[in-house]
């Protein structure tokens, strides 16, 4: 579902061949700027869209996508939408986005569902959440 999101927004998408990357899917937004997407499914829960934010290596356990990833596509099938959050905007363990505002109007630590709509971003402030790590970043290929 992220990646037709993505297809009917004008995005030039990359799908990984083979197994055991961690993205599930690459976006190009110009020039040598690739966005490593992975793909989640949330579930609802208390007001809430609630999905897994870490990966499970059996042989460490419990890990976490930064360094691997830059963004979550996040399909939630009660709403048939797709959220893009990134890594950094929700804890290593859970994401959880507010479906609505909580009824005390607490806003610190409050994540709003409707502020990671797929239709709010563009390839800009796409290119604003890959983070280039150094010039030895996988990511980086040069040509002989």
């Amino acid at each position: 579902m992220v990646l037709a999101a993505l297809v009917r927004r004008k995005f030039s998408v990359l799908v990984p061949f083979g197994e055991g990357q961690p993205y599930d899917l690459v976006v190009h937004l110009g020039g040598c700027t690739f966005l490593r997407i992975q793909c989640k499914t949330a579930w609802p829960l208390g007001g809430s869209l609630v999905f897994n934010s870490r990966t499970t290596d059996h042989g460490r356990g419990p890990q976490s996508y930064l360094g691997h990833a830059d963004i979550f596509g996040v399909y939630f099938p009660p709403r048939q939408a797709v959220y893009l959050v990134p890594l950094d905007a929700v804890a290593e363990t859970e994401g959880r986005l507010r479906l609505v505002p909580p009824r005390n109007n607490q806003r610190r630590g409050i994540q709003l569902a409707t502020g990671y709509e797929i239709d709010r971003w563009t390839r800009d402030s796409l290119r604003e959440t890959v983070k280039v790590e150094s010039p030895d970043d996988d990511r980086m290929l040069s040509v002989a």
